[in-house]
């Protein structure tokens, strides 16, 4: 099961690399995967069924299964189980998916340039289907569910430039995505009070489930809110017909036999155990027949074929809905055939459809005449298929469909005149059935006297072999159903035992049966020949209920109120928001404090020494300068100086790692600050008094005021030993180190660090698309093509003073430097932009930072240091280069793409989680290796070391996107902008802007 999982999933990723080499033709190498599947079930099929005693330890039906532990702590397993109902799901899956995919090398068109894309969705969509019906785990079965949501909007709207393709796939996304998440509430329901997730382990315990109350009731209403929506009963109907949009091998697998029929398989999964309970009979009773009757009546009255097949499998699945729920093994055995004839005929008339639209250009049966002269083999086929759907003899849909109405015929004997009126529904809507089935063959292939011939194209072999080979399933099923009704016996035998042997046959003597095939026959065909009255009978009945109107002003409505909100709450002030912000932050915990009577300290310390006094001093002066400051630079600056405050207080406490890093993270956001002003005025918003400044200083005051007692409460309320007092012993017995704050980082939370540096990752991902334009900026021009002295000049002023020329003439006079320069800045910088004592101090201290980056990275395990330190100081290592050497300075200094530095730190970091599991530990877990090195001695190795390194180039990738961001791309705008003015072009109205102040975000 596992490997073929696999294989399938394996083969889509590669599917747009097969496309590019075979063209169209990479069909037939997507369709040979689930045709391998195919074969492999067909020839392993006795495990599954429990008839292999020794597969299966002796146990009828008790099929092999495969467990792998996913998160133990939350009871998740990724275990899977073919059994009988699995084995007859598969078969359509597998078997349906190849044939279609080998009919779509035929049916698209060879230039086509989305094919890649759409072959690996849809043997995706097989994989999901696959994983979802061998799925023994409630979590994982929601999984593969809400996959193949998500493909089959992919699939719907293959044809994205079409409105009517995309609304179709978002409004199958939001109904299926509704009934999803309804189910997973019913799944976690049935799994906590189950105890258990695995699937075989609920059923094996449903009744004593059933008599534990209501919730387990409710949670398989639940369940089935999801099967309704994904098989599309009423009134969540509207959302398969509108899918009409999508290719017609879409139509043919998604909604024929394989994506619709996920709601039918959790129906039959479930009733072995639970159709004994409260509301199950009657939702799915009476949602079944309405939505047969009502499928059946609106597929009477369309033109377009496919969509007569839309209806008509509206109509199926509610048909399919009821037997299945019926319960009891009449109801298995009716169900499981029904489900198996409804994909061999409905998934072949879909591929008629397709054919004919293909070869004609038409789908609309006012518009076709005479395609059965054109192609009789074609019409031959849809024949067969549409007349088993209808339930004509000898076909596998008459042998079904016989099954279904001897089921309903006991449950009348048995229940009464509820039980009659159910059966007296179902054969009205086999007499819908057949007359819609009628008007297909009619509509599609019979000459029509008002309408000339309709042109057709010759149809190719290879084009007709997978509706063929569906057909002949049909028909030989029909004449020989022995081998089905093997295959679906195993999961009867999971009810209680009948009174008399059910099984298939076409021909089960002279019943009751019988009877109503026959009046079904008589009456539909009549139906038929009527059409015309009842298609004015139609038009003068109005619907009671629009679902589909619902729906449509559902959205409305939400997207009114969407607009009525945002128009309120997102109002383009951040005053507005950050009142909001404040405001919910103070209340909401201050509330708690007041309702739970949160205790506090009994006693108080302000400081433990002088200097933690004059630590916080700082930070106060440098809070209140930075609200008073009347220039953009200043306020920055004394942000910066609460930081260094904070860094202080960190160190005073003996805290050394926290202060190294605050320092070095202060630095950092002090030069991406300072460079990031250069694009704004100097100076601060016009101070103006305003009525709100005292209610914005008591916000403040409270915000504050509401956090420290928030945090002296926490500290009050604890009645336990803090667990980080174990922290030291577990850091250095199983992390090998002894600093515990980078131990705690890299491995015992390794999982929360990997968190964050994925969020660092998408920040620089961030930083860099919104600065750059075109690509990432990280192939900049190198210096050697630059012309010496040209980088950063700006316009010559007017007049200099004497000291002035001559302090140029001195910068001249050493700005003669060799192309081969390891500081490039000496020739590529403007003489009067250099600073010869920055180009001294970075010669001196560049290759020492960056050592003391790579010490703190290797370090940090047992002294202050680690990942992100080290990952700071090269960072700061290359700000100081670009300070002194502008731009290309820094393309000297940073060669290696910032992309791949964050890339291969994620990967890096990636690798070290995943990398335990092939020695058989667990995710992240670390290893303490001990060696001897010459010179070096004895060497203790951690591998969650490897995991700080991941770190390191992840903070580095991040520091260079600043600095190509905030200072790489603004120093070549500014310089494209001055050369703009030097030559007498008008000016950029944003530079503008920005230079005055004016209409830029402050």
């Amino acid at each position: 099961m596992l490997p073929l999982l696999i294989v399938l999933f394996a083969v889509a990723l590669a599917a747009p690399v097969l496309f590019r080499w075979l063209g169209r033709s990479a069909f037939y190498v997507l369709g040979a995967a689930p045709a391998a599947g195919f074969l492999w079930l067909l020839a392993t099929y006795p495990r599954y069924t429990g008839s292999d005693q020794t597969a299966t330890g002796g146990m009828p039906n008790a099929p092999p299964s495969v467990v792998y532990p996913w998160v133990p702590e939350l009871r998740l397993e990724l275990a899977f189980r073919m059994d009988a109902l699995a084995a007859v799901l598969s078969i359509l899956i597998l078997g349906v998916g190849a044939l279609i995919l080998f009919y779509c090398a035929r049916y698209f068109k060879k230039d086509d340039p989305d094919l890649g894309g759409f072959g690996a969705q849809l043997l995706a969509f097989a994989g999901a289907m696959f994983g979802l019906v061998t799925a023994d785990d409630l979590i994982l079965l929601f999984v593969f569910w809400e996959l193949t949501t998500v493909l089959s909007y992919l699939l719907i709207g293959y044809s994205r430039h079409r409105l009517a393709a995309r609304r179709a796939a978002l409004q199958a996304l939001i109904v299926t995505t509704l009934g999803g998440l309804t189910m997973l509430v019913g799944i976690v329901m049935l799994g906590q009070t189950a105890g258990t997730y695995r699937i075989s382990g609920v059923l094996g315990r449903a009744e004593e489930l059933l008599a534990t109350g209501a919730v387990v009731d409710i949670a398989v209403v639940l369940l089935l809110v999801g099967a309704v929506t994904k098989s599309a009963l009423v009134p969540f109907h509207f959302w398969l017909p509108a899918a009409m949009a999508a290719p017609t091998p879409v139509s043919a697998y998604l909604h024929a036999a394989a994506m619709v029929k996920a709601g039918i398989y959790l129906v039959a999964r479930l009733a072995p155990g639970f159709s004994e309970s409260a509301y199950w009979f009657g939702v799915l009773m009476v949602l079944g027949l309405a939505t047969m009757l009502i499928g059946g009546w609106r597929a009477l009255r369309q033109f377009d074929l496919k969509l007569i097949l839309a209806y008509g499998t509206v109509s199926q699945l509610g048909f399919l809905t009821m037997v299945v729920g019926l319960g009891g093994p009449d109801g298995a055995l009716a169900g499981l055939g029904l489900l198996l004839a409804h994909g061999f005929f409905k998934a072949t008339l879909f591929l008629v459809v397709g054919i004919i639209d293909h070869q004609s250009g038409t789908r609309d049966i006012r518009k076709l005449s005479g395609i059965a002269r054109s192609s009789p083999a074609l019409a031959v086929i849809a024949a067969v298929a549409a007349a088993s759907m209808a339930g004509v003899p000898p076909f596998f849909g008459f042998v079904a469909k016989e099954s279904v109405y001897e089921a309903f015929v006991h449950l009348a004997e048995a229940e009464g005149l509820p039980g009659l009126l159910l059966l007296a529904g179902i054969v009205s809507g086999s007499v819908l059935t057949f007359a819609y089935s009628a008007r297909f063959v009619w509509g599609g292939f019979a000459p029509k006297k008002e309408q000339a011939p309709t042109p057709f194209k010759r149809i190719r072999k290879s084009f007709l072999l997978a509706p063929a080979v569906l057909t002949l399933a049909t028909v030989t099923f029909g004449l020989w159903p022995a081998p089905l009704d093997a295959a679906i016996q195993p999961y009867v035998s999971l009810f209680d035992a009948p009174e008399e042997e059910v099984y298939l046959a076409l021909w089960h003597g002279w019943t009751p049966a019988l009877l109503l095939s026959v009046l079904t026959l008589g009456a539909g065909m009549g139906l038929f020949l009527l059409r015309a009255g009842v298609e004015r009978a139609q038009d003068r009945v109005r619907p009671v209920f629009d679902a589909e109107g619902t729906y449509r002003n559902a959205v409305g409505v939400l997207d009114d109120v969407a607009v009525w909100v945002t128009g309120r709450t997102q109002r383009g002030s951040l005053t507005f928001y950050l009142f909001v912000i404040l405001t919910t932050a103070i209340l909401t915990p201050l509330s708690a404090l007041i309702l739970y009577d949160a205790p506090l300290p009994t006693s108080w310390r302000w400081f433990d020494s002088p200097a933690q006094a004059l630590a916080g001093v700082v930070i106060v002066v440098g809070a209140l300068t930075a609200v008073r400051a009347n220039k953009r630079f200043m306020a920055v600056l004394m942000v910066g100086v609460t930081g260094y405050g904070m860094a202080l207080i960190f160190a005073l406490h003996g805290a050394p790692d926290l202060a190294l890093t605050q320092t070095l993270v202060e630095t950092i956001v002090l030069v991406a600050f300072v460079l990031a002003l250069r694009s704004l005025p100097a100076r601060l918003w016009n101070r103006e008094k305003s009525r709100h400044r005292l209610l914005r200083a008591g916000l403040g005051i409270a915000f504050g005021g509401i956090m420290a007692v928030i945090a002296m409460s926490s500290m009050a309320s604890r009645n336990a030993a803090p667990v980080s007092l174990a922290f030291p012993d577990l850091a250095y017995n199983d992390g090998g180190g002894e600093n515990v704050v980078n131990v705690l980082l890299v491995d015992i939370r390794a999982w929360d660090t990997f968190g964050e540096v994925s969020v660092l990752a998408l920040a620089a991902t961030g930083i860099a698309s919104l600065i750059f334009v075109r690509g990432r900026g990280d192939k900049r021009r190198r210096a050697e093509g630059v012309e010496s002295g040209t980088v950063d000049r700006g316009q010559e002023p007017l007049a200099r003073t004497d000291r002035e020329e001559a302090a140029l003439a001195l910068a001249r006079k050493f700005s003669t430097v060799s192309r081969d320069a390891w500081l490039v800045a000496g020739r590529t910088l403007a003489p009067e932009r250099r600073s010869i004592i920055f180009e001294v101090v970075t010669r001196l201290l560049f290759h020492s930072i960056i050592m003391l980056s790579v010490y703190l990275l290797l370090a940090g395990h047992n002294l202050p240091g680690g990942g992100f330190a080290g990952g700071l100081t090269a960072g700061l290592a290359l700000t100081v280069r670009y300070l002194a050497g502008g731009r290309f300075e820094l393309a000297e200094a940073s060669p290696v793409s910032a992309g791949l530095l964050l890339g291969g730190g994620l990967a890096t970091a990636s690798l070290t989680a995943v990398a335990p599991l092939a020695f058989g530990g667990a995710i992240f877990q670390s290893h303490i290796l001990e060696f001897a090195l010459p010179i070096f001695g004895d060497v203790k190795f951690v591998t969650s070391t490897i995991f700080d390194i991941g770190v390191y180039l992840i903070v580095v990738g991040l520091v260079l996107d600043v600095l190509r961001s905030l200072g790489s791309e603004i120093d070549e705008r500014s310089e494209g902008h001055s050369r703009v003015e030097e030559q007498g072009a008008p000016r950029n109205p944003r530079q503008e802007s920005a230079e005055t102040g004016e209409g830029v975000i402050r």
